[in-house]
């Protein structure tokens, strides 16, 4: 596992700093981003085995940076979180593609579970 790159893409900084300690405390290797913006300039964009990332941010939403991914040729799997949750955003990113969608706040608990599913489920790479 310790092999396994996560992306945090999230406008809140308090968000990102407590995803990352999670995920690094599980033996992740992690990277964070303000910005899908920035995430999508990484030079480590193809190693990623999982997006986390905020629904709603400025400029570039969760949403759009799925698409914009798949639209690259990436599958890597998808987990949005949200302070706004609503069926229609939910229903919308699982259809798009989203392995989860927590609402914040979120327990670590919920977190790990979902990330469990989405490196199962894509066999724990980030390949294209």
């Amino acid at each position: 596992m310790s092999t396994l790159l996560i992306s945090v893409v999230d406008d809140d900084s308090s968000v990102r700093a407590a995803t990352d300690n999670l995920l690094k405390s599980r033996g992740y290797i992690v990277q964070t981003f303000a910005s899908a913006e920035e995430f999508l300039r990484s030079p480590r964009l193809s190693e990623t085995s999982c997006v986390v990332t905020d629904v709603q941010m400025p400029v570039m939403s969760g949403l759009d940076l799925l698409a914009e991914m798949r639209t690259r040729g990436y599958s890597v799997p998808f987990i949005f979180i949200t302070a706004f949750p609503n069926d229609r955003v939910r229903t919308s990113a699982l259809s798009a593609g989203a392995i989860g969608f927590l609402a914040k706040p979120f327990t670590g608990h919920a977190l790990i579970e979902c990330l469990d599913a989405a490196l199962e489920e894509n066999g724990g790479d980030g390949d294209i």
